[in-house]
């Protein structure tokens, strides 16, 4: 074994315009097949992130904001926005037959003058009534926010001061939460007299957000949870009935939507790699059918010299794992390097939740390209090597004489 691997090393040397070309035909490979099954994973991760971070059955806002689809930007792409109703719509809601619980939420924009720190979107919630975003930030802080207190999304950068200041209200960070893969990862969150207090300051600056709605009487969606034993479509066809000027949507519709896109995404992916895989294998086939043909000589000369068939085919398939495993390792390297990094730009670019795996899961998929890459290199070569064999050593030397 060791003969064969020192010997296929030399070839590989040797030939080294022939063995850059294969290296680069399996890292092509990998590449394909460890990017390709890490977007798709990461795709299903983002997705189910935003199914459990909504936590509502049903989410209401003004109307005027989900005709734009203001709310979903703000909760995918991070794009800060606002919108607001009367609290009375809250109210009316509360009443509906069905609803177990509701809870308000209000949404306010930072700017990027001098009295805010950055510009996010904060997102005020009632520490009394929800249900949605506390359980989400228990995971990395157990206690209620006090008033001035804040907790950040994962992509937010934390000052060494640890506050940050929106609308000349200083706040104390007491807490970041775990990535989402949404745009609620660049999202503040507080609770309702802090957010008002902002929204105070904001008025008082001469920013006119409230121009047409009382800040002490409005929020800005409503987190609604239905009832044991009652129809979650039913419940929301009667608020949009009874509520008006609002709408009101499953949760369920809002993730099959986004489902769809990730599945249309994931289709495309999932095709393209199949296609390199396909186009790859038969490259393969053929490259190593002709390096087989080019070398048929050489081997033959080793059979004369009393090297055994089983010797030649092991010197064939060493030297194909070799440059199957540099090129795998090479591709998966790659494609790491590009997806890793830069996976905040390929949310944006998709528009859909995009969460990358843990350390763990990520080191299976690249394991499982490399074994594959591997696999499909030593496959390719036992095809020649078991047409070698069937040719006599001696035909082959008077035919090349």
């Amino acid at each position: 074994m060791r003969f064969a691997r020192l010997l296929s090393l030399k070839n590989m040397k040797r030939k080294p315009a022939r063995t850059a070309a294969l290296v680069l035909l399996a890292a092509f490979l990998s590449l394909s097949i460890f990017g390709g099954s890490l977007v798709i994973t990461s795709l299903q991760n983002g997705l189910r992130s935003y199914e459990a971070r909504l936590g509502a059955d049903i989410v209401a806002v003004p109307y005027q904001a989900r005709a734009k689809g203001t709310f979903e930007s703000i909760l995918l792409q991070g794009i800060p926005g606002m919108f607001y109703m009367d609290e009375q719509y809250y109210e009316k809601i509360k009443t509906i037959d069905g609803v177990e619980r509701a809870a308000p939420q209000f949404y306010l924009a930072s700017t990027s003058s001098g009295c805010c720190s950055v510009a996010v979107q904060i997102i005020g919630f009632d520490p009394e009534q929800d249900f949605t975003v506390q359980p989400w930030i228990r995971d990395s802080y157990a206690d209620t926010l006090g008033d001035g207190d804040i907790v950040v999304g994962s992509d937010l950068t934390i000052p060494k001061n640890g506050t940050l200041t929106f609308y000349n209200t200083q706040c104390r960070i007491v807490a970041q939460l775990d990535k989402t893969g949404t745009g609620l990862d660049t999202a503040v969150y507080t609770n309702m007299n802090t957010i008002k207090q902002m929204m105070k300051n904001a008025e008082s600056l001469g920013f006119s957000y409230f121009a047409d709605v009382d800040p002490d009487h409005a929020v800005s969606s409503v987190m609604i949870k239905v009832a044991d034993g009652y129809d979650v479509s039913e419940v929301t066809g009667d608020i949009n009935v009874h509520v008006r000027h609002i709408e009101a949507e499953q949760t369920t519709s809002m993730i099959s939507g986004i489902a769809d896109g990730l599945s249309n995404v994931s289709r495309i992916v999932g095709g393209l790699t199949v296609m390199i895989w396909v186009l790859a294998i038969v490259i393969l086939v053929i490259a190593f059918a002709m390096i087989s043909h080019e070398r048929a000589k050489e081997f033959a000369i080793l059979r004369v010299m009393g090297a055994s068939q089983r010797m030649v085919s092991r010197l064939l398939l060493t030297e194909s794992a070799l440059i199957s495993l540099i090129g795998a390792t090479l591709g998966v390297a790659l494609a790491a390097l590009i997806l890793v990094p830069f996976s905040g730009a390929i949310s944006t670019a998709l528009d859909l939740p995009y969460l990358m795996p843990e350390v763990g899961a990520i080191v299976a998929l690249a394991a499982g390209a490399l074994a594959l890459s591997v696999l499909a290199g030593s496959l390719t070569a036992a095809v020649s090597a078991y047409r070698i064999s069937k040719k006599e050593a001696g035909l082959i030397l008077r035919e090349g004489a």
